[in-house]
Formats: C-alpha cells, structure tokens, sequence
C-alpha cells in the first residue's frame, strides 16, 4: 500500500502522537523541508530582478503542481465535503504564504524575513500546548528566533515588515492543514490537489511572464529546481510531519524555519551571521531537543 492510499490511523494511534518516535520523525520531517525551502529561496531570490518575486513564486506552483499530479495521479471522486475544504484551504495558505514571504525577501533580508514568518506557527504551538512544558519550549523557540532577527540590526523596511507579517499569518494557517490533510485518508494525493490550487491561485501572476517575456533556458531550470525542493519537496515533508506528529509539535519545529535561513543568507547572500543570531540558533536547537526529550514513549502522555 502506498503513503497516498493508506488509511487514516486509528483514534489509539492519534492518541500516541505525541511519542518520541513520532516527535523525533516529524522534527526530521520538518528539517529536511526547512533546509529545502531555505535553498530554494536563495535560488528563486537571484530571478527576483528578472522576472519579480510575485511571478517567480506562481511558475514555481506550476512546475511544482504538474510534477505532483503526474507523481501522485490524484482521484478526483470519492473525497468528502469536509475533505475538499482541506484540501482547498490548505492550498490557498500555501499560495498566500510564499507570495507574501517571497515579497518580503524582496524587501529585508533571508533571516529577518523567515524570522517573522515563524510568528504564524509559533502563535498555533502556544495555543495548541496542552502542558505548560510544552508552552517553554514553544516560547523558547521564539525567544531564539528573536536573538536571531537581532542579527542585521538597523534594518527595517515598513513594507518588506509587513509581507513577513501577513506571511506568518497565513504559515500559521499551514501549520494547523499540514497536520489535517497529513492525517487525512487522501494523504500526498490530497497535498497536489493543494498545490495545484495554490497554482491555480498565483496563476494571475505567472501567466503574464508566460505570455511576454517568458524566462530563458537558465532561468527555467533555477525555477525548476526551486520549484522541486521549495514546494513539492517541501510541501511533501511538512505534510507527512503533519501526519506523524500534531500541529503543535510541528509548529514548534517550524523554528528551524530562521536557523536554516540565517545560515542560508550568510552562506550564500553574504547577509551576516552575529553571536547573537548563533545564540538564537542554540536556543532554538535546545528548544527543539526538548520537545523530543518530553515526548513518552505512549499514548499516556497526551493524558498529562
């Protein structure tokens, strides 16, 4: 049987979400999706000046959903009402995330930017703890995402600040269909219906490149590879995170999100690296070994 067709799991099982093993798959799950999304950033800014931010994230939908359709060959039947606003709902947050996130790019730097977009799922990890530990690590989290947007101080753009905003907003919405669609019985098929609705979405801006000045062969190949590892191999990653782990777990492991985008800026766009962005990164590590630490190995800690 494959992910795409497995049954959803059992009431017992999603009691036992919360293990260790579950814990540990999910914020393994989720580092490979952030560090992902982090390069492919840094491939799809250099097209920025050429084709702009909003039509470089709608033709990496497109390529990223025709690739999903053709790997997972979704079933249109036989999905329920219920099922269907999913689906739709969590492809309109994911259009609207990376439009916005990719506006703000455009605007403040790699680190500040995914910095304030972590605000979405940290925001649903506090609301959805159930144990006052779990709130310390969440709150955690954040304390070191903001030693890390500390790091290029003086910088600020009123509108590139407020993109990163309606990013999280809409990241935080993600966050809580990530685990909804992930658990759901469509599983990956259900995930490129999504995308291909976040394509049908951000068509209005790809469209006009397409029929103007279409990209050239080089460019087509940054937005193919940006198109595979930030939203298919992405999507992909947080979905199954979704369905090992719930959406306050995964939210909290979302603050990979600005360590791996700090790293990625400095690396690669020469935007710098302070102590206290290191520090951040610490704390933001602590935090998320201490989610795996407070997971039991049993269903008797959704209980506590």
């Amino acid at each position: 049987m494959s992910v795409q067709d497995a049954p959803p799991r059992p009431a017992s099982a999603r009691g036992a979400a919360a293990s260790r093993g579950a814990v540990l798959k999910a914020g393994g799950f989720v580092a490979v999706g952030s560090a992902s999304v982090q390069v492919s950033s840094v491939l799809a800014a250099s097209l920025f000046a050429a084709l702009g931010p909003f039509a470089t994230s709608g033709l990496r939908f497109l390529l990223a959903a025709v690739l999903l359709l053709i790997v997972f060959r979704p079933r249109l039947r036989g999905r329920s009402r219920s099922q269907w606003v999913g689906i739709v709902a969590y492809g309109v947050a994911m259009a609207a995330m990376n439009v916005s996130l990719y506006a703000a790019i455009d605007r403040i730097p790699l680190g500040i930017a995914v910095t304030l977009d972590f605000l979405g799922p940290c925001a649903v990890a506090l609301a959805a703890s159930r144990h006052w530990r779990e709130s310390l690590c969440a709150l955690a989290a954040f304390g070191g995402v903001l030693l890390i947007s500390l790091g290029p101080g003086g910088y600020f753009d009123p509108l590139g600040y407020g993109f990163a905003l309606a990013a999280a907003a809409f990241f935080g919405l993600y966050t809580v269909m990530a685990s909804r669609v992930g658990k759901s019985d469509g599983g990956l098929g259900d995930l490129a219906l999504s995308v291909s609705v976040g394509a049908v979405l951000t068509l209005p801006l790809s469209l006009p490149r397409l029929a103007g000045h279409a990209p050239g062969p080089g460019q087509w190949g940054l937005l193919a590879a940006s198109a595979v590892l930030g939203v298919a191999l992405t999507f992909t990653m947080d979905t199954l995170a979704g369905r090992a782990a719930d959406a306050r777990v995964v939210g909290t492991f979302f603050a990979l999100d600005p360590v791996f985008g700090s790293v990625a800026g400095w690396l690669f766009l020469g935007q710098g690296l302070t102590a206290s962005a290191a520090a951040g990164i610490a704390l933001v590590a602590a935090a998320g070994a201490a989610i795996v630490w407070l997971a039991e190995a049993g269903p008797g800690r959704e209980a506590a």
